[in-house]
């Protein structure tokens, strides 16, 4: 039921003329600028009465754009950026727009036209296509498509009402992209100001709801802010509040702060997240499996763990100190001609006492020395795949600089990476050596297929399954979805869709076909595309219960929960032992813990669990471990 005392807007507003659609985004701002906050069924229920479907894409656009936030299950509140959006729509006037432009250093820097939509779209409120059609901008169509999508498929922008806007990740993707341009420090750090200014509201909310005082901290966490996008945890973790309590306990536990610090159990109890949550993302972010940068554990002597964060101070000074030591040392040798010369192993023994002298008691507190000597190996191994994936050696001192590292890579590479690079040339080499014996080998074809996606080769992999589509036509769909899956992995599903479509004009009794082409659909946000061909599917096969399980996981995937949960229950009572049936207690149980029914959710995530445990021998490894995962999150997770 909706709740009292509530404000809602004049009639006119929610309930224009049979001509006239109501503005949703208009009306759930209006609601929200004008209460403290509102739950779900006070736009669902009487008098709004917003369809729970068209409800649902209008909060998760709204949320996308920093408008709104949810304070907790079904209960939203506005941002400040969302009372600007308001008043800007509320406003009767309509007034001239003047676009900001972007500088000529970056107009003048190549066609590089997805920088210049993300700086149109960042200084400036909104932009129509038109926008960036007509001069100075002159993009044409086809090449604003694509880089519109493109942007679109990665988070950075978002359309509104044919506007379109940047989003928390496009703003983070921003700053990042103004390091390509010889920009003078002034313009830098007034781009980075914007960036701050638009979360400062909210970051002052959480200090002050968890007497954060210590100026740090805070510091360090509003650093993290700036480089850590919530849009890349979202899908998973859907609280914003708990995603600022992961970055909060990196900068509570930062080595500048030593001996002050805070256990993973007291943080968790104090700070009312799961622990389970915590540890989980801890060790995402600090592998860098989410965001391009890295933690490095330093334990401190009575066993506590401080992260050091690559890219920050700590870490860039440690990084000046071991550059140094590594090539002063690497000079010195090379020098002594006359006299036997020190192995590598020997160097890197004293460049590291080296290492420890300069940096404890100095940049680290002394009681990390040991810590340090055992991070050094695994961060001197960091150091040298940063030196090695440097593709321009500009000058003279990138080129000594490489040969030098190349040295240190023989102590400290470990056999990974070099070992996985021969492997790869190994294998693909053996593998063609066997197909010149044996051409028309499908299986030898898909090894080498295998291999290359294992090692992210897909420009080879395309022309490799255009090659097999030759060879081998009566393997014409699994070859081309294969090929739309890798237009996908290089960011162009739109291309994948191509492919899918016309495969299905060619095989329309295919239904498999169908069913892939809706979740494709789904991935694109095209729901009611996605949602007909399954109706399509159901009215054909409606035993079929692998069709109500595609159903539930678009609506899921739109958070219609409710209605998911109905179509998971019908493909369950259809096959209640098909080979899928695991996916579908495990999402039942996703879904009902986002409605707060904690019992039912626990109940279906754990008949989910005992599946895969009796089924261990028909679902693959990476399968079993990968839903094991998801599972154990949402059984320990509050979200």
């Amino acid at each position: 039921m909706s709740t009292g005392n509530i404000n809602y807007p004049p009639k006119n507003i929610y309930d224009p003329s049979s001509e006239k659609s109501p503005d949703y985004d208009h009306l759930i701002l209006w609601m929200l600028c004008n209460n403290k906050s509102c739950t779900w069924a006070d736009f669902n229920e009487e008098p709004m009465k917003i369809p729970g479907g068209t409800l649902s894409r209008h909060l998760k656009k709204l949320m996308a754009l920093d408008y709104i936030e949810k304070i907790s299950r079904g209960l939203y509140k506005i941002t400040s950026e969302g009372k600007k959006k308001f008043h800007e729509l509320s406003s009767a006037k309509r007034k001239i727009r003047r676009l900001n432009y972007p500088p000529r250093i970056i107009l003048r820097r190549g066609r590089n036209y997805d920088h210049w939509i993300l700086w149109m779209v960042y200084n400036n409120r909104y932009c129509k296509r038109s926008d960036f059609i007509k001069s100075p901008l002159s993009i044409n169509q086809s090449s604003l498509s694509k880089s519109l999508n493109s942007l679109s498929m990665k988070g950075f922008v978002i359309k509104q009402d044919s506007k379109y806007l940047i989003t928390q990740s496009g703003k983070v993707e921003y700053s990042k992209m103004l390091e390509n341009y010889d920009l003078d420090r002034q313009t830098i750090l007034e781009e980075e100001s914007k960036r701050i200014r638009e979360m400062t509201d909210k970051t002052l909310d959480f200090f002050n709801k968890y007497r954060i005082v210590d100026k740090h901290i805070q510091l360090q966490f509003l650093k993290m802010l700036l480089d850590f996008s919530f849009d890349k945890v979202k899908p998973l973790l859907k609280s914003e509040e708990n995603f600022h309590k992961i970055l909060l306990y990196f900068a509570m536990n930062n080595p500048n702060r030593y001996p002050e610090y805070i256990s993973r159990e007291e943080f968790s109890k104090f700070y009312k997240i799961k622990q389970t949550t915590l540890d989980y993302y801890l060790t995402e972010i600090c592998e860098g499996k989410i965001y391009p940068v890295r933690f490095f554990e330093l334990k401190s002597l009575s066993g506590e763990i401080y992260y050091l964060q690559t890219g920050e101070k700590l870490e860039k000074l440690l990084r000046i100190i071991t550059q140094e030591h590594i090539a002063n040392s690497t000079y010195i040798n090379e020098l002594q001609s006359n006299k036997e010369k020190q192995s590598v192993i020997s160097i890197i023994d004293e460049v590291v006492n080296k290492i420890l002298d300069e940096s404890c008691g100095t940049i680290l507190h002394t009681d990390f020395e040991e810590a340090l000597r055992e991070l050094l190996p695994s961060y001197i191994q960091y150091l040298t795949y940063k030196i090695e994936s440097k593709k321009e050696m500009i000058d003279s001192y990138d080129k000594i600089e490489h040969i030098i590292w190349q040295n240190i890579a023989e102590v400290f590479e470990q056999e990974a990476r070099h070992v996985l690079r021969d492997q790869y040339e190994e294998k693909i080499e053996e593998i063609d050596r066997l197909l010149e014996s044996d051409p028309l080998n499908y299986d030898l074809y898909n090894m080498k297929l295998s291999t290359l996606i294992y090692f992210n080769q897909y420009n080879t992999i395309l022309s490799l399954l255009d090659e097999m589509l030759d060879l081998f036509p009566n393997k014409e769909i699994n070859l081309r979805l294969k090929k739309a899956s890798i237009l996908k992995k290089m960011k162009d599903p739109e291309g994948g869709l191509e492919i899918i479509e016309d495969l299905n004009n060619k095989y329309p009794k295919n239904h498999e076909l169908q069913n892939f082409q809706a979740h494709w659909l789904k991935y694109l946000d095209k729901r009611d595309e996605a949602v007909k061909i399954i109706k399509n599917l159901i009215k054909n096969e409606p035993e079929n219960g692998f069709y109500y399980d595609s159903y539930g996981e678009v609506l899921m995937y739109f958070e219609e929960y409710q209605e998911a949960i109905k179509k998971f229950g019908k493909a369950l009572s259809l096959d209640p032992k098909a080979w899928y049936a695991y996916q579908t207690y495990s999402k039942l149980g996703i879904c009902y813990k986002t409605l707060g029914k904690d019992d039912l959710a626990s109940r279906d995530l754990t008949k989910a669990k005992e599946i895969i445990k009796h089924s261990a021998e028909s679902i693959s490894t990476d399968t079993r471990q990968q839903w094991l995962t998801i599972i154990n999150l949402f059984l320990g997770n509050e979200d």
